[in-house]
């Protein structure tokens, strides 16, 4: 038995971004990137530590939203597509920098990941990548935990039920539907919790989620164990807090391992540096400068006059800081240890695209750190149904509202930037709830129309929008794509009302949006309060 344990979570998630109506979209390549990046790295790494016979155990969330692109055929064609762009992009960058060793060895790197990423994606699994994690999900090496349909921030929904129900009834059956199974964890978008959210979450089986450090210690007993032990709701349903000292050793771009000077620069790429005479036939309309993935330089420090990037002595760093990372962890389980009536365990969920896409580096910092874990006599990685296994007795305590967002709670999510976006959104809730009692048991057509208006409905609702609106990153795309959401739904709502449904409109929607291929619409079908939650919903972005 280790003396402690540690939870690594991986969260994958995007946006739905599908444009069948568009030879190439833009926004698309949101995808093509985290693949290139991130998730073809992660699962080469679990195929070197899988066939180094290393001890491993992680938990990842698929999104539904993402599982729908990765397992969509368009969307594959068009990312080998992209593959091959970016060879030939690599190929004519190693002969612009033949004269220039240190930027020459930086392309030579971006075209051997290129045509690896080619190979790989045409050779595993036709394309599938949930394929392959699912692949080691029944290995027993990867937990992979459900979440809501589509990555909406729950509490801002929580005074429609039958809004948070749908999110996560539809995340759970997106979930069984590509991995043959029942989830056991559920991912809250941003570590986003109000007071009853764990009412839906049993409803649906589900035995425990992650909530932010403050979400624990805040709630309504002070954990004996601080955030190194879970808790349980009143329900049963066990709540893991984030370590925020841990993740903030990896996580800040200040503070954190990725802030050092010798990572590569992720804001210095070619797409804005070279010519538009060379770089245009790799940029939307040869006109619109974006990045490229092809950045030659290190994070130096504050300054523009940047260094050329050193592969070698970034891995080197990576492994220091995958050594350092557990070296901390073990002195915190050496002093837990001997504070604790249980053994231990460091929750440390990240956001996947961290590793690889903003943190060049973290696909190498996460491999040595396994290794690392896995050669140590006091610590060994978990996931969190092997810890509830092990150590079922837990505190019972009801968290508090928390995210993990900016200052804690809803903010990001709720400013003056989105907070327009809500009366909106919940007034297509409310129109669906009207349709499913007006239409309660449709087949046909109409049942084609009401389905796509739940599909609708939830898309309007993803978290991605608001966020991207309070970034003041690609605004007037979310802001489009929250209409056209919004619109559908009014469309649907307004057709069925006429008695008419127009077949060639709804085709064309139900083929852009052809995510959730088994919903009902009657998902949405009870407004009443779960059991056990709130008499009193929670004000949108007011801590109760």
């Amino acid at each position: 038995m280790k003396r402690g344990h540690v939870i690594l979570l991986l969260h994958a998630h995007l946006p739905f971004v599908r444009h069948p109506e568009e030879g190439s979209f833009l926004e698309e390549t949101w995808l093509f990137e985290a693949i290139s990046e991130t998730y073809l790295p992660l699962l080469r790494m679990l195929d070197r530590l899988d066939s180094d016979d290393v001890p491993f155990r992680l938990a990842v969330s698929l999104s539904p939203t993402l599982v729908a692109m990765l397992q969509d055929q368009l969307l594959q064609g068009r990312y080998r597509a992209y593959c091959a762009r970016m060879v030939d992009l690599a190929q004519r960058e190693v002969e612009r920098t033949r004269s220039q060793p240190d930027f020459n060895r930086v392309a030579r790197l971006y075209l051997d990941l290129h045509e690896q990423n080619l190979r790989d994606f045409a050779n595993a699994f036709d394309g599938d990548l949930t394929r392959w994690f699912d692949l080691y999900y029944k290995r027993g090496r990867l937990e992979i935990v459900a979440t809501a349909a589509t990555h909406a921030y729950l509490p801002l929904y929580t005074q429609h039920p039958a809004a948070v129900r749908a999110q996560i009834s539809v995340g759970v059956q997106e979930h069984a539907r590509a991995f043959g199974k029942a989830p056991r964890g559920f991912w809250l978008p941003e570590c986003g919790y109000a007071p009853g959210i764990e009412s839906y979450l049993a409803e649906h089986g589900i035995r425990y989620f992650f909530v932010a450090s403050h979400g624990v210690v805040f709630g309504e007993h002070r954990p004996n164990s601080g955030v190194y032990a879970p808790t349980k709701c009143h329900n049963g349903v066990a709540t893991f807090a984030r370590d925020y000292a841990s993740t903030n050793a990896v996580w800040s771009s200040d503070e954190g391992y990725p802030a050092d000077v010798a990572y590569r620069d992720f804001y210095r790429d070619i797409g804005h540096d070279l010519p538009l005479d060379y770089i245009g036939d790799f940029l939307p309309d040869r006109s619109i400068r974006m990045s490229t993935g092809f950045k030659y330089y290190a994070v130096t420090g504050r300054t523009d006059q940047k260094l050329p990037y050193d592969p070698q002595r970034a891995s080197r760093k990576a492994v220091e800081h995958a050594e350092n990372f557990v070296y901390n962890q073990q002195r915190r389980i050496e002093r837990l240890a001997t504070l604790m009536d249980r053994t231990p365990v460091v929750s440390c969920p990240f956001d996947a695209e961290l590793f690889g896409h903003w943190w060049f580096e973290g696909p190498q910092w996460l491999e040595a750190t396994i290794r690392r874990i896995a050669e140590s006599d006091d610590l060994e990685l978990t996931t969190p149904s092997e810890y509830l296994k092990q150590s079922p007795d837990l505190q019972a305590s009801a968290p508090a509202f928390s995210s993990w967002g900016s200052k804690g709670y809803s903010e990001v999510w709720l400013d003056g930037s989105n907070d327009w976006v809500y009366r909106h959104t919940h007034k297509a809730v409310e129109r669906m709830a009207e349709l499913v009692h007006r239409f309660p048991d449709e087949s046909g057509l109409r049942r084609r129309a009401l389905n796509q208006c739940a599909r609708e409905v939830l898309l309007s609702q993803a978290s991605d929008w608001p966020f991207i609106m309070h970034a003041g990153t690609a605004v007037p795309y979310a802001v489009r794509r929250l209409k056209d959401h919004v619109a559908n739904v009014a469309h649907v709502y307004e057709a069925l009302g006429r008695g008419t449904v127009g077949t060639e409109w709804l085709t064309r929607v139900e083929r852009q949006h052809n995510l959730f291929p088994d919903i009902d619409y009657r998902v949405f079908a009870s407004d009443s309060p779960s059991p056990g939650s709130p008499s009193t919903p929670p004000v949108p972005g007011r801590q109760p």
